[in-house]
């Protein structure tokens, strides 16, 4: 059997008067599907029966990128360098991270998703880099060149991390398209990757499962700019199959 991964989606709009698309970027299927994975979409739906009906459906789940998660689930207020929110798709998302962790369920969060996640499991987020931590980093660099490949600074591992004992090294250089990351990390986490200012880049799970989290974007990589990254999506089809 192919293992099914279950990508979660965003709300896009091309006009102000058409109900918005849901769905994402085709890099995350390239990903999944290159890794022997069956891509599955799960929707932003507003009932949680049906949410369940989707996730019973899949073996392992992949919180994507996106916008920034909203500060009340967290317990702080928005700062006035909040980017854009979607309740809907925070509410879904955690959803699901609480469910897959609970259940173990293969995770990979990517962007976004390790936010997620750690929000999900009790941590916390800085809102907005340049201004909580004074950071001129550019951990937006691949953004702000319009170029998702482009590689914007280093990543260093924990040498007894999965991730580089996976890649055989503990420094990368990575893509970089965010302005949040993890400030208080979450139950059953632990950071193993580092921007050179400091920032968690990468998060692990403490059991030994597969509970993976990463701040770059492996999927616009592993295809050509480093295919390096291929090795993550092959061990998380394999540990999604393996349940």
């Amino acid at each position: 059997m192919i293992p099914s991964i279950g990508i979660t989606c965003g709300s896009l709009s091309d006009r102000d008067w058409c109900p918005p698309f849901v769905g994402h970027r085709k890099t995350y299927i390239d990903a999944v599907a290159a890794a022997g994975g069956a891509p599955f979409l799960i929707p932003l739906v507003e009932d949680e029966a049906v949410l369940r009906a989707l996730y019973e459906r899949i073996d392992g789940l992949l919180l994507a990128g996106g916008g920034d998660v909203e500060p009340r689930h967290y317990g702080e207020e928005p700062i006035p360098a909040l980017g854009s929110v979607d309740p809907l798709r925070d509410r879904v998302e955690l959803t699901l991270a609480r469910w897959a962790v609970a259940e173990g369920k293969p995770v990979l969060g990517i962007c976004r998703g390790i936010q997620v996640l750690n929000v999900a499991l009790g941590g916390s987020l800085y809102q907005d880099i340049p201004s909580q931590l004074g950071s001129d980093l550019p951990h937006n660099g691949s953004y702000e060149r319009q170029n998702w490949a482009h590689m914007a600074h280093d990543l260093r591992l924990a040498p007894d991390s999965h991730l580089a004992q996976l890649f055989g090294t503990t420094t990368l250089a990575i893509n970089s398209l965010h302005h949040q990351s993890i400030k208080a990390v979450g139950a059953g986490l632990h950071p193993v990757g580092w921007a050179p200012d400091g920032v968690v880049e990468a998060v692990e799970g403490d059991n030994g499962r597969f509970l993976i989290g990463v701040q770059c974007h492996p999927e616009a990589l592993q295809a050509e700019a480093d295919p390096r990254w291929r090795a993550l999506f092959r061990r998380f089809v394999e540990s999604s199959g393996a349940r």
